[in-house]
């Protein structure tokens, strides 16, 4: 009797997930027959991808100590970083794991807007929003958030202040940071992007809005159509920029994050 031959698996690319562009990378991924375990932090996120045997995805939020077992457990030989821009602990998190475990890595990030800084007179940057709470730029205005919920406990001293509204995605631990940070339910809305020109427009004549604060994440987060809007209405643009993180390499073309990923991806482990 012959034994069973011992037929090595694929070692599969780590997409940190979360976000369209990575979606948009996972199909890339599965049509190039790549295996994929894509991480995200919420069961909502898992309606992004397909359902396919090659595209694994783990729910759930990351640690040094987890991260180490979880590279172990799937056999992890490269790292393709599609994390939201910022998203900035599990970016330097698998940075730092890619340097431990000798793992090549790759960051994709979208495009940021096209807008030129100084050149709009409504538009304002800023490097943080700790810089921005230090100016009185937000003093005596109707201001709509649209930064996600993680830096909504820095605004809540501002609820006196100013009047604050906050469009946030359709979760519980938004809605509980929103709540938490002194946001009352007529100043919040929930909805997932993208947003529509229209929609936008509409909810800002909606509560009399006379500033925006966003992120800095490019077209694909909406910032140029509300570079556009907020023209259009005279609506004061503030822009929080990027956080600074030296990626080893990073790219915002998907044929070289396909690229990466069959020269990388495809290898075999006994």
């Amino acid at each position: 009797m012959f034994p069973t031959p011992h037929i090595p698996h694929p070692t599969p690319v780590w997409l940190i997930g979360g976000t369209q562009e990575s979606a948009q990378l996972a199909i890339a991924l599965l049509q190039a027959h790549i295996p994929c375990v894509i991480t995200v932090t919420t069961e909502t996120a898992r309606s992004l991808y397909p359902h396919d045997p090659l595209l694994q995805i783990w729910v759930g939020r990351l640690n040094e100590d987890s991260l180490r077992s979880f590279i172990h457990q799937h056999h992890i030989c490269a790292i393709l970083d599609a994390s939201h821009p910022f998203a900035v602990e599990i970016s330097q998190l698998a940075i730092a794991m890619a340097e431990r475990f000798q793992l090549p890595y790759l960051r994709y990030e979208r495009g940021v807007g096209c807008g030129v800084q100084g050149v709009e007179t409504n538009e304002v940057r800023v490097e943080s929003f700790e810089a921005l709470l230090a100016t009185n730029l937000l003093e005596n205005q109707r201001v709509l958030l649209t930064i996600g919920y993680r830096p909504f406990a820095l605004f809540k001293p501002w609820q006196e202040r100013t009047t604050l509204f906050a469009r946030i995605l359709p979760s519980a631990i938004a809605l509980q940071s929103a709540l938490e940070s002194g946001f009352t339910p007529d100043r919040l809305i929930a909805i997932r992007p993208p947003i529509s020109a229209e929609l936008e427009q509409s909810l800002w004549h909606q509560w009399h809005i006379s500033m925006v604060v966003t992120k800095a994440s490019g077209a694909p987060g909406g910032e140029d159509i509300k570079r556009e809007i907020a023209r259009e209405l005279g609506v004061k643009l503030v822009v929080v920029d990027r956080p600074a993180i030296a990626y080893p390499q990073q790219t915002s073309d998907v044929a070289i994050a396909l690229s990466f990923c069959q020269e990388h991806g495809t290898r075999q482990i006994a």
